[in-house]
């Protein structure tokens, strides 16, 4: 067998030179399993050009920006270090339920490798070697199995990686099982810095500062969805790469959430785009130990660059003065929402059932937003009466709430206004900001905001 045509470390090269028929790696985020994978389907393509026959292979990605990422670092980039000529080609591949872009690449002698988001369409679409790549986030992802393995049935192989995504999906069930069909590997964190992956691990556990992301995205823990009011299925079932860019705004009329922080906790100001009857995530602003003036100047800067038809700000202590000052600013279309028991639960209700009925759309890979959304949990009080925490006292889903309250406005009555927006700001807010030390400003300190 010939060795590969870059250095691997050795997590890598195990799974490189693993050549079982069905195999399938849980590997720790930056770990590099894309780029081992895609080095496998090139040598592989190249070991069939030696011999004058043909392989043929397909990548499912979780997205379009994903399989490009694979076929431009991943087998674009082997080819050239094989020394292989390709020729590369982008079309639009139709199926029966949509038309997607599809990326070709092709090798010498006539070796083929296609990259494609996944989905039931394209999995039925092709027979072929399949590279299913980040599978444990794929949106149906069992549905995407039972068209795929018919296809792959006829000898074909396959290659399953991903760092988990929650006790649920066909990558879960897959890395549990028990059978031996199937090659497993895993490699955490600590046996990929053993291995020779340059990485400092009490740094990066430091800046997740997550107990929940680390555990799941580093030291490949499943979490329990027992318990969570919104699984990491469901959350992954409504990410899109078109989400949370403020820069996509269509003009349509916003509804915005805002949960108040102030010391421990976020300030987090939730912008919902609706276009047709789907909420997308426009942009999040998030603050910590920010002033009451630099929180104000932030949804006021939202509420001038965005066309909102209705405001809901978390009342509860602190927020009364926020949610008054907002009052007299804006009118009707503020109102201020207390955090009692049975308004949570109305809250967190309907944003479950927009969650269900996919009819919210937010930003695609944001671990934190992601992370945040799961650790919702619903107990029952002594008295029997429900009540949302989340899972850590010090950690208040502040991101999640704010989401919520963006929900709820979306439910409510709107108030018609003229609107013009101002230019949009040339920087953004963000939790890494140290209002302590920098003062926030907002630029041009921009004010007309139309005539309501």
């Amino acid at each position: 067998m010939s060795a590969p045509a870059v250095p691997l470390f050795g997590f890598q090269k195990r799974w490189f030179l693993d050549r079982s028929r069905f195999k399938i790696g849980k590997f720790a985020r930056q770990t590099g399993k894309t780029f081992t994978t895609t080095l496998e389907v090139v040598d592989d393509c190249f070991e069939h050009a030696v011999q004058q026959k043909r392989a043929r292979w397909v990548i499912l990605s979780r997205g379009e920006r994903q399989a490009r990422e694979a076929m431009n670092e991943g087998i674009k980039l082997h080819a050239k270090a094989y020394d292989l000529g390709f020729e590369a080609e982008e079309y639009e591949w139709k199926g029966a339920s949509g038309v997607y872009n599809a990326l070709d690449v092709t090798l010498p002698h006539g070796s083929k490798i296609t990259a494609l988001p996944a989905n039931p369409d394209t999995a039925r679409g092709f027979s072929s070697n399949v590279f299913l790549d980040e599978f444990a986030f794929h949106k149906d992802s069992k549905e995407i199995w039972k068209a795929l393995f018919p296809v792959i049935s006829a000898g074909w192989k396959l290659r399953v990686t991903s760092t988990p995504n929650g006790k649920s999906g066909k990558f879960y069930e897959l890395d549990t099982g028990k059978d031996e069909a199937w090659s497993r590997h895993v490699v955490d964190i600590y046996q990929a810095v053993k291995d020779g992956l340059p990485r400092n691990i009490e740094e990066l556990r430091s800046g997740i500062a997550d107990d929940d992301a680390w555990a799941q995205e580093y030291e490949l823990k499943y979490l329990d969805e027992a318990s969570a009011w919104l699984s990491y299925d469901l959350i992954t079932s409504v990410e899109d790469e078109n989400a949370g860019n403020p820069d996509g705004y269509q003009g349509n009329v916003c509804f915005v959430g805002r949960d108040i922080g102030r010391r421990n906790d976020l300030h987090v100001v939730f912008v919902w785009e609706q276009i047709g009857d789907v909420l997308w995530e426009r942009e999040r602003i998030e603050q910590k130990r920010a002033t009451f003036a630099q929180m104000d100047e932030a949804f006021d800067d939202v509420m001038t660059r965005y066309r909102v038809g209705r405001a809901c700000i978390d009342q509860t202590g602190m927020g009364e003065k926020p949610v008054e000052d907002a009052q007299r600013r804006y009118g009707s279309r503020v109102e201020g929402v207390l955090f009692t028991g049975p308004n949570k639960l109305v809250m967190a209700t309907r944003g479950k059932e927009r969650f269900e009925d996919r009819t919210v759309r937010i930003k695609e890979g944001d671990q934190a937003l992601r992370s945040d959304l799961h650790k919702l949990r619903k107990v029952s009080s002594a008295t029997g009466a429900p009540r949302f925490v989340a899972e850590r006292d010090d950690d208040h889903a502040d991101r999640t709430w704010a989401a919520f309250l963006g929900i709820h406005a979306a439910d409510g009555d709107r108030t018609e206004y003229a609107y013009q927006a101002a230019p949009p700001k040339p920087d953004r807010y963000s939790e890494t900001q140290n209002h302590d030390d920098k003062p926030f400003r907002m630029s041009s300190m921009r004010r007309s905001r139309g005539t309501y």
